[in-house]
């Protein structure tokens, strides 16, 4: 099937940009955002070392507001919750990640978490870095993409994306009226990335040239913010909006292919240009078919890890596993379906011949009872599910699934469900990493957790 196709050339291309497989070298491992490690674990995990900041992150929004009382939706979730940790990236034996609360982005020895360098930029530095070619690729709420070497921290090349070095007060803070917010993808000779929260002001799309920090072209769009990581196929980037709904791009010029719809957030994946996202108000991550704008399938849940047979998701209280080809199969046939019963309702409302009338009924409730088969077919897809207390972040290395919790860290085997180990941390594991037989957990506190795996798994 198409869809299973393309998900080993997407890893292929991910870790072909990006470097050694044992790296991290960007949020989420590459630019799909899988969240699947090069390698695999094997629990249980020891604590290595532990790196605690001076200063816990400050996010730029602090939550959604807890009710929505005209769509009468309560208890909403977090549309925006990019920078809730300090997201490390690790590359070649290196730990980095950016402040939100002193500006700087660091540089720590993996194996021991011994600081190594800091640099300043001139406002908050809202998502992790990206490693590519001995250089780090950061962006920061000044307005400014920068170029780093990777074992020194000095200065390469640092690029203004607005019009002009124009500051304002914002989100508590003082920034440029053009924050970068999108993370900075790095494909070959060009650096990707957005900067702009305000529509009105311009939300400029760019590609700058990897290595002198030049602008190649830029796109303005007037619409939509750009807000959360950004993510790349072969020919497409994809640029979350904040509460709203994901942009898709053409990569070689940057100009609007279409917006796709659902409930908005800036959580986001792609298996080959299909887009899964979310959370939305309440938790539910949708399925976008490439080259479609409408949702073929949504799932109940806030992360989810794609491999070739299976789908991971986490939820609020269990972790599952989902049989996704066939689900989608299901979901395409229950698509099939509504749109005929949608056509006959209407047939039905203008019909006044009889015998016409009791045909279509008969039709519609054959449909009724094939979308109700459909409905129960597609949740017997469910390869497993267990109880889990841990909602807040997910990667999988090898078959060992790992999640973070709230003062927690846990391992589940992918095959089954089975629980294999579980840790503390201090505070809401909202990032995880695994790099070189490691595991790295960020917390809302602020602090990085480096847990040694048992072993390599061969």
């Amino acid at each position: 099937m198409f869809f299973i196709r393309h998900i080993p050339a997407l890893w292929l291309f991910g870790v072909a940009a990006l470097g050694q497989a044992a790296d991290w070298p960007t949020y989420q491992h590459d630019y799909a955002r899988t969240g699947v490690a090069g390698e695999s674990l094997l629990t249980p995990f020891t604590s290595a070392w532990v790196h605690r900041s001076r200063h816990a992150p400050r996010p730029a929004w602090r939550g959604e507001a807890k009710w929505d009382g005209y769509n009468k939706v309560y208890d909403m979730k977090s549309r925006q919750i990019f920078d809730y940790a300090y997201h490390p990236v690790i590359a070649d034996g290196l730990l980095y990640y950016g402040s939100s609360a002193d500006d700087k982005v660091y540089c720590l020895d993996a194996a021991t978490g011994e600081q190594r360098w800091t640099v300043f930029t001139e406002g908050p530095v809202r998502l992790a870095p990206t490693i590519a070619e001995g250089r780090v690729y950061v962006g920061s709420d000044d307005g400014h993409a920068y170029c780093l070497d990777a074992k020194s921290g000095t200065l390469i090349w640092k690029t203004r994306l607005g019009p002009r070095d124009y500051r304002i007060p914002g989100n508590a803070r003082i920034i440029s009226r053009w924050p970068l917010r999108t993370g900075i993808v790095v494909i070959g000779d060009l650096a990707y990335c957005a900067a702009g929260m305000f529509p009105t002001e311009g939300v400029l799309i760019t590609a700058i040239e990897a290595g002198t920090g030049k602008i190649q072209w830029q796109q303005k769009q007037t619409d939509l913010p750009a807000q959360g990581y950004m993510l790349a196929s072969h020919t497409r980037l994809y640029v979350p909006a904040g509460r709203n709904n994901p942009v898709v791009l053409n990569r070689a010029d940057g100009k609007r292919i279409r917006v796709v719809s659902g409930q908005g957030g800036t959580y986001a994946l792609l298996t080959g240009d299909n887009l899964v996202f979310g959370p939305g108000k309440t938790g539910t991550l949708g399925f976008v078919e490439s080259n479609q704008s409408d949702q073929l399938a949504s799932f109940k849940g806030n992360h989810m890890i794609v491999t070739p047979s299976r789908s991971f998701l986490q939820s609020d209280t269990d972790l599952s596993a989902l049989d996704r080809s066939r689900y989608l199969d299901l979901a395409r046939k229950r698509r099939t379906l509504k749109k005929r019963h949608e056509q006959l309702e209407g047939e039905l409302k203008k019909s006044k011949n009889g015998g016409r009338r009791v045909q279509l009924l008969q039709e519609a409730t054959q449909l009724g009872q094939q979308l109700d088969q459909v409905q129960d077919d597609m949740q017997k897809c469910f390869a497993w599910r267990v109880a889990s207390t841990q909602p807040l972040s997910m990667v999988l290395a090898g078959q060992t699934l790992i999640t973070g919790g709230h003062n927690e860290v846990a391992a589940y085997h992918a095959k089954d469900g089975n629980r294999l180990w579980q840790g503390k941390a201090d505070g809401e594991v909202f990032g995880l990493a695994v790099a070189d037989g490691r595991l790295y957990a960020s917390t809302s506190k602020g602090v990085i957790h480096c847990f040694k795996a048992k072993h390599l798994a061969n």
